[in-house]
């Protein structure tokens, strides 16, 4: 999937006698969703361009059991979850990095309960944290001056109260951020949470997020940034409800960073 850039499984490393820093959990959708890979090569260049020492788990990663637990299946939750914590513990995992809200949420909040106990981070977190002690600089590049939307996904912001460490990367690429009137505390969900992505809807007026692309239409923003495979989904197919002259393009945070800096 990524022959053209440096990754390699936790089990190489540690058949070579090194522990990595980090883990990067790749996620259900980071790993078959062909948009989503996007995202995750991009976060990989941006590991590999600030020499972060990482693996991946490969053909040892499963589902973390969020949509299962979601939907409201906490035996198949456990199920999963239970096999993923006998593997992260064989392998004597300490810090976890996903590009999914919904990965971070449950590997950060509820495995320990179950015996997996990780420092585990939102990639945004983590490149910021990057940003912070000096080892990675993005300062500028080709979206300077250029507005910018976020949309904050549930499970990073509400779930988990985290709205700055991706609002910062914006403003670290010198783009004009333009808040969507629903944000942070008041945003609005993409419509993808709670398992709702893998089901047909239910009735209703309108579409969450068709309601969500048309408050995004209404923003002078032609790009709409976010943290969430799911949400980048969710608003590039409301996005299509949109006029030619109204388009607009949804990229996950570290899609502009590696945008921005042509990495």
């Amino acid at each position: 999937m990524m022959n053209n850039l440096k990754i390699k499984t936790i089990e190489e490393f540690l058949n070579e006698g090194i522990s990595p820093e980090i883990l990067f959990w790749v996620g259900c959708a980071g790993s078959f969703d062909d948009r989503a890979k996007k995202i995750t090569k991009a976060f990989v260049k941006i590991l590999n361009s600030a020499n972060i020492s990482f693996g991946v788990l490969g053909k040892d990663e499963s589902c973390t059991g969020d949509p299962a637990k979601r939907a409201g299946n906490e035996f198949l939750f456990q199920m999963q979850a239970m096999t993923n914590i006998e593997v992260l513990n064989s392998f004597d995992i300490k810090t976890i990095v996903t590009t999914c809200p919904h990965c971070f949420n449950t590997l950060k909040n509820e495995y320990p309960d179950l015996g997996g106990n990780y420092k585990v981070y939102h990639h945004t977190q983590f490149i910021n944290k990057l940003l912070e002690e000096g080892r990675f600089s993005i300062e500028g590049g080709s979206y300077k001056g250029k507005k910018i939307t976020y949309h904050d996904p549930c499970f990073l912001g509400r779930a988990n109260n985290e709205y700055n460490a991706p609002r910062n990367l914006i403003k670290k690429i010198d783009a004009e951020l333009a808040e969507l009137k629903r944000c942070k505390s008041k945003a609005l969900c993409c419509g993808a949470g709670g398992a709702q992505m893998f089901k047909e809807s239910e009735k209703g007026k309108t579409e969450i997020n068709l309601e969500r692309a048309e408050e995004i239409k209404k923003n002078t923003s032609k790009i709409v940034a976010t943290g969430c495979p799911f949400c980048n989904t969710m608003l590039t197919d409301g996005a299509k409800s949109f006029e030619a002259d109204k388009q607009v393009e949804v990229l996950d945070i570290a899609e502009l960073i590696v945008r921005a800096k042509d990495l």
